[in-house]
């Protein structure tokens, strides 16, 4: 069974930043790109544990801040060469609130 929650306004996220919501012992980064979209993967590289949320965000993706990986916000995925996978959470927005689904 799955539930969404309110994590904030649209706003309240600078364009090509991101916030941190805390779900128990995970991180969950919630990020806005330059067309306002959001996304929500674990604040967490597959490759060395880097915190995505303080990483460059561009377009749908995201790069590490310890090695350069890029991660596909969309689906979580490490972009090639590099593999691996952080887990994403579905998101929307309703009257300019983000929502993200936790399962």
């Amino acid at each position: 069974m799955s539930r969404w929650i309110e994590v904030g306004l649209v706003e309240d996220i600078p364009v090509l930043g991101a916030r941190i919501v805390r779900n128990g012992g995970n991180d969950i980064a919630v990020f806005r790109n330059s067309n306002d979209e959001v996304f929500a993967v674990n604040d967490s590289c597959p490759h060395k544990k880097g915190k995505l949320s303080q990483g460059i965000v561009h377009d749908k993706s995201v790069t590490c801040p310890l090695h350069n990986w890029k991660i596909d916000l969309t689906n979580g995925e490490a972009l090639g060469p590099d593999i691996g996978c952080t887990g994403h959470y579905s998101t929307k927005i309703e009257s300019g609130k983000i929502l993200v689904e936790l399962k």
